[in-house]
């Protein structure tokens, strides 16, 4: 079996990272030098001081991402700070340059509060087409983001909450369609009230507002009667838990037809799943180890189950949905994206399964489909 932790270690080393910047115009002689630098640059910069909103047409802005983090919340990491979340910020900027041919910047920011952040994104963002916010612990990143998008007049979008989300309704709007249930009739239990659950739960409630969706924390239930929710959560209880249960993961599994963890390694149980509806369906996203293997659900009798792992059938993986957002929100010069931005794409990532089955209700992350598919839906 490959140990890919041993090759990332060597190959990170031997390239000295993974990305790199390329030049659009060769530098070759006196004329190019006088043309791309001084004197002819100064043309197009005193022609753009006159004209300020012609910047992506005569620089790269046009098709140029910022991909920002404090390194406060890495997935299966923790709060690694921004040194350690260099690589996986060039990791996504990587891939947005392979999927939808963006350029993208890796920046990690050592200013960790809410107002250093933004005040920092704000000052950084005229060099940018685009900003994708990545890794923020909760609930900062809310706030974040939602500021953010009042100031600036560029497409932005916390990546850990959106990507995940679309993916996941995308995921569940298959699963649904194999298990024969009705998804908008279904009671779903979301364990994780962090970045990726509060926007998986706002999403589906803005799919289906008739979804019984029962959320799940580190003390249990989240219900009226707990006096420890912070403001995010309490907003949540105006969504969720319509008959305000308490108790335990275990309660909440009782008659539930849907799983959804984006918490940690083996939470859910053999037993669990025992307790939940006929045909239940299991997405266990935490990383790099789901809240349940697998084999191990099959086993319980889950009839569909979900992972974030590429080496388990139906991956839920962002890269499905960020490529196409970003690359149809810079083309279509898009200055938000909405939450139709998002359902729309959930449902065109569904779509693109031509006859899902249980080992396959998301499409491949290499289906050339979906980047162009996504970017026509983003105007």
């Amino acid at each position: 079996m490959t140990d890919y932790k041993q090759n990332a270690l060597k190959l990170h080393k031997q390239l000295k990272g993974k990305i790199s910047i390329n030049l659009k115009g060769k530098l070759d002689s006196v004329e190019a030098l006088s043309t791309y630098y001084t004197p002819g640059v100064g043309a197009v910069s005193d022609y753009l001081a006159q004209h300020p909103n012609a910047g992506k047409l005569y620089t790269w802005t046009n098709n140029l991402v910022a991909v920002i983090s404090d390194g406060s919340a890495v997935l299966g990491l923790g709060d690694i700070g921004p040194t350690a979340s260099l690589p996986v910020m060039e990791g996504k900027c990587m891939l947005f340059k392979h999927f939808a041919g963006i350029d993208a910047i890796p920046i990690v920011l050592n200013v960790h509060s809410e107002e250093e952040i933004i005040n920092t994104v704000q000052a950084l963002a005229p060099s940018f087409g685009g900003i994708n916010l990545e890794d923020i612990a909760a609930p900062k990143c809310f706030a974040i983001e939602e500021k953010l998008k009042k100031i600036l007049n560029i497409p932005i979008m916390h990546d850990d909450q959106h990507g995940t989300a679309i993916v996941v309704l995308a995921g569940l709007i298959n699963a649904c369609k194999v298990a024969n249930k009705n998804l908008a009739k279904t009671k779903i239990v979301l364990v994780g009230a962090g970045a990726a659950g509060v926007a998986i739960a706002k999403l589906l409630y803005e799919f289906a507002p008739t979804i019984d969706l029962i959320l799940v924390d580190s003390i249990g239930i989240i219900n009226k009667t707990r006096s420890d929710l912070n403001d995010t959560k309490k907003t949540l209880l105006k969504i969720t838990n319509k008959n305000n249960l308490s108790g335990s993961l275990t309660d909440a599994l009782i008659g539930a037809d849907i799983f959804i963890g984006v918490s940690k390694a083996n939470l859910l149980t053999e037993k669990m799943i025992k307790l939940m509806n006929n045909k239940s369906i299991i997405f266990a996203l935490a990383n790099p180890d789901p809240e349940i293997i697998p084999t191990i659900a099959k086993k319980a009798g889950a009839f569909i189950v979900a992972t974030g792992r590429s080496d388990y059938p139906n991956q839920i993986n962002n890269v499905l949905a960020f490529p196409g957002i970003f690359r149809g929100a810079l083309d279509n010069n898009v200055k938000k994206i909405t939450t139709q931005h998002k359902l729309k794409t959930a449902q065109a990532i569904a779509d693109l399964v031509n006859e899902p089955s249980v080992e396959n209700i998301i499409p491949s992350v290499f289906n050339n489909q979906l980047v162009p598919t996504i970017s026509r839906l983003i105007i």
